[in-house]
């Protein structure tokens, strides 16, 4: 393998992994560049294994032996090795979840292509936090979805911490950022999918009742932290669902709401 010695944090070749704490630097140069961090050796086997290529690898010696198989099928590609002092360095943060790699963006795949194989879908309204957007990837991949739709604006997948939250799932469970928001749900409709949403609204279906329908197509869709779906949303949506739940409690945190619903309507067959 190609290893290349980092005696400095000011050296130049490893511009991929400067600064990742910085949040509105990372929004601007990985989709510009078409690179997201994989972070963790599961992770990065995660995306290995899902198709995904690296541009690099970066970490300390001592985790070589563990990623030898890696480097093996990819000879070609760099590996930064640095003591750890260097490596926070450059990083601004300490390594102790193995190492990191620099991995190219996957093409973007088609909302079609999706929707004639899923029967369950996702879909994550303007969802920002990327620790939630992680662990609804964790819960859809475990728990039956076939694909999942963010709007226009929503976090990004690919962010460093939302494929840390979802343990690499986010590689495993097919993803499509939608063009236009609401309209997409009419699409959803026209593919067959009973599109439902999760609001706390009058008139709602307790999610039972829409889990005994058992759909043979159904779509859930999940809002924002905090102000929930859009009224033009609710407007377009087949349904509005709830979660009963003690009076005590008004509702829960969006991750854990999802991974509720998915497993409740999962597929019967």
């Amino acid at each position: 393998m190609a290893i290349e010695w980092l005696r400095t944090a000011a050296d130049p070749r490893v511009g991929d992994y400067t600064r990742l704490t910085d949040t509105q630097l990372r929004r601007r140069l990985e989709p510009a560049q078409g690179l997201y961090i994989a972070e963790s050796t599961k992770v990065l086997r995660r995306a290995v294994d899902a198709g995904h290529t690296p541009r690099s690898f970066f970490l300390t010696d001592k985790w070589l032996p563990d990623l030898e198989d890696i480097f093996a099928r990819f000879p070609d590609v760099p590996a930064y090795i640095g003591t750890e002092a260097v490596l926070e360095q450059i990083t601004g943060f300490h390594l102790h979840r193995g190492a990191l790699a620099a991995m190219n963006r996957p093409a973007p795949v088609q909302l079609e292509e999706v929707l004639r194989s899923a029967r369950r879908v996702a879909v994550l309204e303007d969802m920002v936090d990327h620790t939630n957007l992680g662990a609804v990837f964790r819960s859809a991949a475990a728990l039956g979805v076939d694909a999942v739709l963010v709007t226009p604006r929503c976090a990004d997948p690919l962010y460093r911490r939302s494929i840390r939250v979802s343990m690499g799932t986010v590689f495993q469970v097919p993803w499509v950022r939608l063009e236009s928001w609401p309209e997409a749900i009419g699409v959803l409709q026209a593919h067959g999918f009973l599109v439902a949403a999760l609001a706390l609204e009058p008139g709602g279906v307790d999610l039972q009742e829409l889990s005994g329908r058992n759909p043979d197509h159904l779509a859930l869709i999940l809002g924002t932290e905090g102000d929930g779906l859009l009224p033009a949303t609710l407007e377009r949506a087949d349904l509005t669902v709830r979660i009963p739940m003690s009076p005590v409690v008004d509702s829960l945190n969006v991750a854990a709401a999802g991974a509720v619903a998915f497993w409740e309507c999962r597929l019967r067959r």
